[in-house]
């Protein structure tokens, strides 16, 4: 859940403040959630995080323009973080970075959320064929920006 706040929070800190209220409002409204806990709990986040993104829409500018954008792919580390994957990883973060928004919720909760798409579409309250769908065209839109790195990075092994 931390790894999706991070989808709209910049730093880790604003992420924790966002999981935390996520936490509380899932607890005051419990008794309204019949559905799977975990896909409620994101859908918690979700609204959440949109919810601070409105109270610190200025505060994020300025931040945004001022200090670079540190994604969530640098603290997760589920890549190799070595010399030669470097140039792979920024490339990987910088594709994700540039995704549409929809497309790119989605494959934050697939990946590191490890929802399915029944799971997807209840927390971000769409259809399965939908959350399916926008999974599925995020991953061409990577595939389609990496396409030139992996070329690379499979010449600079030999």
């Amino acid at each position: 859940m931390l790894l999706f706040a991070r989808q709209y929070a910049k730093n880790q800190a604003d992420a924790e403040d966002i999981v935390q209220d996520a936490f509380t409002r899932f607890w005051k409204q419990r008794h309204r959630f019949n559905k799977n806990a975990v896909s409620c709990l994101f859908g918690c986040v979700r609204w959440a995080a949109l919810d601070w993104l409105r109270k610190n829409r200025r505060r994020a500018r300025r931040e945004e323009s001022s200090a670079s954008y540190e994604f969530i792919i640098r603290e997760a580390d589920y890549f190799d973080r070595s010399l030669e994957n470097e140039e792979l990883v920024e490339a990987t973060q910088q594709a994700i970075q540039e995704m549409p928004d929809l497309q790119r919720e989605v494959v934050v909760l697939k990946i590191w959320g490890e929802l399915t798409f029944n799971e997807i579409g209840e927390a971000l309250e769409i259809s399965q064929n939908t959350a399916a769908s926008r999974y599925r065209y995020g991953l061409a839109t990577l595939k389609t920006k990496l396409k030139g790195m992996k070329e690379w990075n499979l010449t600079t092994k030999n």
